[in-house]
């Protein structure tokens, strides 16, 4: 693969080629834009229903672009303090009074010392942009999770790829981070964040596609076996289920099915197996039986 100095992949066809390397099977469409995130260095905001493969994204450019993965889970609650740096209180008091006990009295010395790096407890925002740490991919996963507060102390990385510390100073990139941020939508993220991103929105792939992942991803199941799982699952996804099968529903379930040494798919392994591929029993119960056997039915004759 050719790529340029930093290692990005100088052209489209060698960003599909990278992510396909690490198993992602990507559109030209998202293939395009991870290439312009890469090119122009900015952050790429990924949107979609959950399992269309957003994380995978950013794991599979760690291990192609050989740096770092750092990863911030974000959720109701989370604050500063969690996902960029805190002080190590209980060692700065000590410190003090370590500083005190031999004969230090200078309050302004005793600050400055304590505010120092070594004290100063990087949680995966300032990790990212650590100049003295190896270049990172940076995901900052399910942002729709966070409160919307939250969203503000982002944007000074989005922008400058680097974080404020009050009584430290300025950490900034040496190696700007590539920076993936992924949401499911279950709230909708600020504007302030999307206009520092390049945005994609991942959908649920096309037949051939899925047939692709699913051949890379689960090599050991036999192909006729694939093609109807896949065909099944494209069908149950026009149904008006709770939660849609995802990609990563579809290969568990492939794998399930062949673990069993299934090679044909039957309504009767459908209904035992639905547990792999749906994860609430509203939409097991509304798919078991006949509509199971309907859609099985229909696979079949077309396979």
């Amino acid at each position: 693969m050719v790529a340029d100095a930093a290692g990005t992949p100088a052209t489209v066809a060698e960003t599909e080629s990278l992510l396909a390397a690490g198993g992602y099977i990507a559109d030209r469409e998202l293939a395009t834009t991870v290439h312009l995130a890469l090119a122009m260095q900015r952050p790429l905001f990924l949107e979609g229903e959950p399992g269309t493969g957003k994380t995978e994204i950013a794991k599979v450019l760690a291990s192609g672009l050989k740096r770092r993965l750092v990863r911030l889970q974000c959720y109701d609650g989370m604050d500063l303090s969690a996902a960029a740096y805190e002080w190590d209180h209980a060692r700065q008091l000590m410190a003090i009074r370590l500083a005190e006990a031999a004969g230090h009295t200078d309050r302004g010395e005793l600050s400055r010392d304590i505010y120092t790096a070594e004290f100063l407890q990087a949680r995966p925002l300032l990790s990212a942009v650590n100049p003295d740490l190896p270049p990172a991919v940076l995901l900052i996963d399910e942002l729709d999770r966070a409160d919307e507060p939250f969203e503000a102390f982002l944007l000074e990385l989005l922008a400058d790829f680097q974080i404020s510390v009050p009584e430290f100073g300025t950490v900034r990139a040496k190696v700007k981070p590539v920076v993936v941020l992924t949401s499911n939508r279950t709230r909708e993220v600020h504007d302030a964040i999307r206009r520092r991103c390049l945005y994609h929105w991942v959908d649920y792939p096309d037949a051939a596609r899925e047939r692709a992942i699913l051949a890379a991803k689960a090599p050991g199941v036999p192909a006729h076996l694939s093609a109807q799982v896949v065909s099944f699952v494209q069908r149950l996804r026009t149904e008006d289920l709770f939660k849609l099968p995802g990609v990563a529903e579809t290969i568990d379930w492939a794998q399930a099915l062949s673990y069993l040494n299934k090679t044909e798919l039957t309504s009767g392994d459908v209904d035992e197996t639905l547990g792999v591929l749906l994860k609430y029993q509203d939409d097991i119960a509304r798919v078991k039986g006949a509509e199971a056997a309907r859609l099985v039915t229909e696979v079949v004759a077309t396979s």
